[in-house]
């Protein structure tokens, strides 16, 4: 685990680095060498931003930069006051920053922040699919949009000091690898799907053709670790169970490499894993999961990263335990960094 306080630099994921000479009134950006923004701190009682000089870059993209650093730097911090002389129209109509009762001063809220999908997902829809009900399999919900292709989160976790990113499942690449996951004794105690390559060829091949599953891989440092599946849960055998919204996720997930296991990978890649299922549609206000209501170590796990346990009920082939996380409590306690 990395030290925060030992920070000086973050990577971003267009691969460009983002450096800070930071002291206790002051603190100067570059982006891969080039000035960015200097700014004057003032700590006390809360943290207060004025500009002292701005180059080169928009100044949206200056402010944004600014604020993923002093986000980045202290997680536990929910929002940063710039004073400014002039309106941020930019960070304004982003959303990136909102005006208080004080002429001149504008907030930026870390709930707020992180909820900008820039520059974390890696295509960005310039607007939320569009909405036509319609009826399959009985079920009646919104027409999904077609699933994406390659790579659709970065983010690089300062404090692990690793890479996590997600891209979606590419059959003949990771087939030997989701075969031996799902082979492994301590996944096919829960999962119950060991089998053949063709067998797993079969599953994901049904899961590709399938609208409303999402099969994807969890990699540390481009180095696939897990396999997970990102479901719309008003068509899944989960809606039944309680009242799905239309825009809910829901998420099955394994990890298969040991040396990536542990509370602090977890808190790494699950935090990813929802945050990207919140940004990829803003109309989503849940995340759901339902683990075997005895798997107490990964029930534990989501309960560390803000899931309640609203109940447990009888799938037709486990007794499951419903585990659910608010869009605004993930935003509200998230510590992303």
């Amino acid at each position: 685990m990395s030290n925060l306080n030992d920070l000086t630099a973050l990577a971003l994921p267009s691969g460009r680095s983002l450096v800070a000479d930071e002291t206790e009134s002051r603190l100067s950006l570059s982006l891969e060498g080039q000035p960015l923004i200097r700014l004057r701190l003032f700590r006390e009682p809360a943290l207060h931003i004025e500009v002292e000089e701005r180059f080169g870059l928009p100044a949206g993209q200056a402010f944004w930069a600014a604020c993923y650093w002093l986000f980045a730097r202290n997680p536990d911090c929910q929002y940063l006051t710039w004073r400014l002389g002039e309106a941020p129209t930019e960070a304004l109509l982003s959303g990136l920053l909102i005006p208080t009762e004080t002429v001149g001063e504008y907030r930026c809220e870390r709930t707020l922040f992180w909820q900008l999908p820039q520059p974390w997902l890696g295509a960005l829809r310039t607007d939320s699919y569009p909405q036509q009900m319609v009826i399959s399999a009985g079920k009646r919900h919104p027409l999904r949009p077609a699933k994406p292709r390659g790579e659709v989160y970065r983010r690089f976790d300062a404090r692990l000091g690793a890479w996590i990113s997600l891209r979606s499942v590419e059959i003949e690449q990771d087939l030997v690898c989701f075969n031996r996951w799902q082979n492994s004794p301590r996944v096919a105690s829960f999962w119950e799907e060991e089998g053949s390559l063709q067998k797993h060829r079969e599953y994901l091949n049904k899961l590709d053709a399938d609208p409303h599953t999402l099969t994807l891989i969890g990699c540390f440092d481009d180095q696939p670790f897990a396999y997970f599946e990102a479901y719309w849960a008003k068509e899944d055998r989960i809606a039944p169970f309680y009242d799905a919204g239309d825009y809910d996720r829901g998420i099955h997930m394994l990890v298969g490499e040991e040396a990536h296991r542990g509370p602090h990978k977890v808190a790494s890649w699950l935090s990813a894993l929802v945050h990207y299922l919140f940004l990829d549609d803003p109309r989503t206000q849940r995340v759901v999961a339902e683990p075997r209501a005895d798997n107490a170590k990964m029930i534990g796990h989501m309960h560390n990263q803000c899931f309640h346990c609203e109940k447990e009920f009888d799938f037709p082939h486990k007794r499951a335990a419903l585990m659910v996380l608010g869009r605004e409590r993930f935003f509200d306690r998230c510590k992303l960094a």
